[in-house]
């Protein structure tokens, strides 16, 4: 678990896009469809600049659910703008939860993986990205994996350890 929140952590020094917009969200959303797809598997994708949805994607196979634990992931990431399953890790380990300290609702916060904080240099964190279907390690690696690809990072430097 320590190295997984280590790991994470360098994720988010090094997964930082030089700019990012409508643009770059939408081919952002695009490529995690595409590695879904590729994949054969179904998840809901989300895509926020500044609290507004700029890419939304359900794929057949998912359901109502999944863009709820979506929701839940995110608000866990635009409140910290810490990666969803960072926080989780940090709570598993602690024994204690950073959002029931802060009196936050299990309805409305979900401390699993797959959702991103989207942190531009010089400027901080300006959107999240979601991915909700997958087991959570799955779905936070396949959100790095994707955000790898717009940075221009090799994965095999920021990928989480094989279990």
């Amino acid at each position: 678990m320590t190295s997984d929140v280590e790991r994470i952590e360098e994720q988010q020094r090094r997964l930082r896009p030089s700019a990012f917009d409508a643009d770059a969200a939408w081919r952002l959303g695009n490529d995690l469809r595409r590695r879904a797809i590729d994949r054969d598997v179904a998840v809901t994708i989300e895509v926020r600049i500044a609290g507004e949805t700029v890419f939304l994607h359900a794929m057949r196979g998912t359901t109502p659910a999944n863009a709820d634990w979506a929701r839940r992931k995110r608000n866990v990431v635009e409140l910290l703008h810490r990666p969803s399953y960072a926080v989780g890790l940090e709570s598993e380990r602690d024994g204690r939860s950073i959002l029931e300290l802060m009196g936050l609702p299990e309805r409305d916060v979900a401390c699993h993986g797959g959702s991103f904080p989207i942190a531009v240099d010089g400027i901080g964190c300006v959107g999240v990205v979601t991915v909700s279907g997958l087991p959570q390690r799955a779905d936070h690696d396949l959100v790095v994996e994707a955000l790898a690809h717009l940075c221009g990072v090799d994965l095999a430097e920021v990928c989480l350890d094989a279990r």
